[in-house]
């Protein structure tokens, strides 16, 4: 299982490939699969957002995660696989946590409920529930996603909770990692890929970037030139890297990122799954002009 001291480096919620049926290749996502951990990654997220989570089943879960499994043991690779379980119902999240625990998840990624707009109180009551199912909990905070926004009171009362280990935080300036930083809190990753840079600077210890998923080697290097101390270098390959980032979101992820994967030879098919839809013909010309 993770733990709080682990919770470090760079962690890529990783995308999940469909074929033109829009069922998932589970052939093309061991691959990717594969590339991750061969560049040395610190963590592998399954069915998070950028891997369209939301439609997701539980079957087609089993089966990605049992290809990231094998891709680990091929790569050779001591690396923790964390599962995506939050959903905007408590029981549901307890129910999708565990599963995860009995596949095999070293922990859970668990975003603030959505849609529902609850109470700061019943958030806290939300993760704690899912806590108690025993498998390591990271709370994860985007509130352009979730509309809601967390209290840093709140988010101090979750990370207090026994069984949270974390922080993915998605809000999007660094003013939560500053604070929480200052108050000696849980670490915190950051997952607004464009203040990556001045996360780490506010006191995060490590990301958990969509953007990774290609040029990994990249944003591997970068992260471990920030952690050695090579400052000057980090953030001279964090601006050779920005350009990359701001591309990948001028559409709604991870559209742009399955077409330049597509381009590589990575995954065989960019299809996504309705309502998302793949990158226009404008988005394409400057992804292929980056290339």
């Amino acid at each position: 299982m993770l733990q709080e001291k682990d919770l470090l480096g760079i962690y890529v919620p990783i995308i999940t490939p469909f074929d033109e049926e829009f069922e998932v290749d589970a052939a093309s996502f061991y691959n990717q699969s594969y590339n991750l951990f061969q560049d040395e990654i610190d963590g592998l997220v399954v069915n998070g957002t950028t891997g369209e989570s939301p439609t997701i089943s539980q079957d087609e879960l089993g089966v990605l995660f049992a290809a990231a499994q094998a891709a680990r043991e091929a790569a050779h690779a001591d690396v923790p696989i964390i599962v995506g379980t939050g959903t905007n119902d408590t029981r549901s999240t307890v129910r999708k946590t565990e599963e995860a625990g009995k596949l095999g998840a070293e922990a859970v990624l668990v975003v603030v409920p959505y849609y529902n707009k609850p109470s700061q109180q019943g958030i806290i009551e939300h993760f704690r529930r899912v806590a108690e199912v025993g498998v390591p909990v990271i709370l994860y905070e985007v509130p352009h996603r979730t509309g809601v926004t967390l209290e840093l009171d709140t988010v101090r009362s979750i990370l207090d909770i026994n069984g949270v280990i974390g922080m993915k935080d998605s809000t999007p300036n660094i003013e939560l990692v500053t604070e929480l930083t200052r108050l000696g809190s849980k670490p915190v990753l950051c997952g607004e890929d464009t203040l990556l840079y001045a996360a780490l600077q506010a006191g995060a210890k490590g990301v958990m970037s969509a953007s990774a998923n290609v040029e990994t080697e990249k944003f591997v290097s970068f992260i471990r030139s920030f952690v050695e101390g090579a400052h000057a270098q980090s953030h001279r390959e964090f601006a050779e890297l920005l350009p990359l980032i701001r591309l990948l979101f001028q559409e709604p992820n991870p559209a742009p990122i399955k077409w330049l994967l597509q381009q590589q030879g990575v995954i065989a098919s960019g299809a996504l799954r309705l309502p998302l839809l793949p990158v226009t013909e404008g988005l394409q010309a400057k992804l292929a002009a980056y290339l």
